[in-house]
């Protein structure tokens, strides 16, 4: 009767504990899963950080050749200001008064500051005006005659002004009928900007020059009317009234007129690289932002796998007791059966 109470309390154990294992082992089936899980995201994201990490690395790359391309131009930029602000390229006298614009209003400028065109024309416009694209445009004749008298008392030179007060319009070719001519492209002064007060000024120094497209034209035109009218191409050859022409390699080395049209470009240059730099500036910390996040998540993981993998190593032990504490109780159980035997 007792080997038999015996082995009805060891069956009852035996139940228990196999409840138990079962237990144990279906947590730690649970903990696998989740460690699994979690090697799926942290493959996952080791993926995405290494794609960040190239990403990051070309957006570094195309972030530094903009900045190279920006701080070139922008010292470029520099450079032709401070020429044109010195005003390179001049002769000495007209140097002299333009340092005095700012103690003197009534200068208003170079005839290259003033006459704005477009690049297409800068040749033939610049041939057009010759000598006189150095000539100072002031107000009115007083205040020429008093920066004339400044060259004279400090031997600076001569220089020749254009007072607005005092200068005219043109009064046009003598045969308005060339203008339709094949070839021309207009009248010089009708190519140019200039401000409303300045109109008359462009008249009279352009107003009677033709603009042709090339020198046969203009050939042409010179000797069907005579050789009455003042010719230039766009490759800058001079056909003057009398038959006199002037031509060659133009060599524009001072571009005097193509400064303040020059300095425009590359100010809005400038300007758009300096907003793609912008750009790429945000794109590099925004990716930045998603390597750290990615960073994170990363730690997170790890320490819950670490976490995770403490739990395991525990459920295993579990499952494993339970399973000697059956194997005892399986080895009692025969022991008490031999003995009631």
């Amino acid at each position: 009767a007792q080997l038999n109470q015996q082995k009805l309390s060891l069956r009852g154990e035996e139940q228990q504990q196999q409840k138990d294992r079962e237990e144990a082992q279906a947590r730690h089936q649970k903990i696998e899963e989740k460690i699994q899980k979690l090697r799926a995201v942290q493959e996952d994201k080791g993926q995405e950080l290494q794609r960040l990490q190239g990403q990051l690395e070309e957006e570094k790359k195309q972030f530094e050749i903009g900045s190279t391309t920006y701080h070139r131009e922008e010292s470029r930029l520099e450079s032709l200001v401070n020429l044109t602000e010195r005003y390179e390229g001049y002769g000495n006298s007209i140097r002299r008064v333009m340092e005095q614009k700012k103690k003197v209003p009534g200068i208003l400028g170079v005839v290259a500051d003033i006459i704005k065109v477009d690049k297409e024309y800068e040749i033939a416009i610049e041939t057009a005006l010759g000598g006189s694209i150095q000539n100072i445009v002031t107000d009115t004749e007083e205040t020429a005659k008093r920066m004339i008298d400044f060259l004279k008392r400090n031997r600076y030179g001569r220089a020749t002004f254009l007072p607005l007060t005092g200068i005219g319009g043109g009064r046009g070719i003598s045969r308005p009928e060339a203008l339709r001519e094949k070839g021309v492209v207009g009248l010089a002064n009708t190519l140019v900007k200039v401000e409303e007060q300045y109109r008359e000024l462009a008249e009279n120094l352009l107003g009677r020059t033709i603009v042709v497209d090339n020198i046969d034209h203009g050939i042409a035109i010179a000797r069907k009317y005579r050789q009455t009218l003042r010719l230039v191409t766009l490759e800058g050859e001079l056909l003057n009234p009398g038959g006199s022409m002037t031509g060659g390699a133009f060599k524009n080395s001072s571009n005097l007129l193509s400064r303040r049209r020059e300095i425009e470009e590359f100010e809005k240059t400038v300007a758009m690289l300096k907003s793609d730099m912008d750009a790429m500036e945000k794109d590099v910390s925004r990716v930045k932002a998603e390597r750290g996040t990615c960073y994170n998540a990363i730690d997170e993981i790890q320490q819950e796998l670490r976490k995770a993998s403490v739990l395991e190593n525990t459920a295993k032990m579990n499952v494993e007791q339970t399973r000697v504490r059956m194997e005892e109780g399986k080895q009692r159980l025969d022991g008490y059966a031999s003995e009631q035997k």
